[in-house]
């Protein structure tokens, strides 16, 4: 077998192997830790462009999530909440208060799409395991932090 026969081959086979990576594992996005998004939800700012939603009790929530509007959450376990900055100011002083009750600080992240974009901002706190799947043109499924997320840290 010639030399150009057995590199066209390899290339060949290499790119069914990234096809087939791509596919069968998905495209996910990620959270990154941002000192703008915990500025943003310390200042109770609510984003018009935005779409807010919560998971836990509505009292203090577990996770304070605000998407950007182009994007659809395809999920049911979020609330979506319509805020104003006094809605905002009441959601994120009790999470704050239960999170101080547990000696455990809050944290703001952006929410990246799976080619590093921003797509929204979250505001829980540290080390909670959830995954970001990027579906389709424009639309994501974000888990729900664990329903103890404040008795388990």
């Amino acid at each position: 077998m010639s030399i150009q026969i057995i590199i066209i081959l390899c290339v060949g086979i290499l790119a069914v192997v990234v096809i087939a990576a791509r596919i069968a594992g998905g495209r996910y996005g990620k959270l990154r830790p941002s000192q703008e998004s915990i500025e943003s939800y310390a200042a109770f700012r609510v984003d018009p462009g935005k779409n807010y939603y919560i998971s836990g009790p509505d009292a203090y929530p577990n996770a304070l999530m605000g998407l950007d509007r182009n994007w659809t959450l395809e999920s049911d376990l979020w609330k979506k909440k319509d805020l104003n900055d006094t809605g905002m100011e009441g959601l994120v002083l009790n999470m704050q208060h239960k999170a101080m009750e547990q000696m455990l600080f809050l944290n703001g992240f952006d929410i990246l799409d799976d080619r590093g974009r921003k797509i929204g901002e979250w505001y829980s706190i540290m080390g909670l395991h959830i995954t970001i799947q990027i579906l389709g043109e424009n639309r994501v499924s974000i888990t729900t932090p664990p329903l103890t997320t404040y008795a388990e840290h």
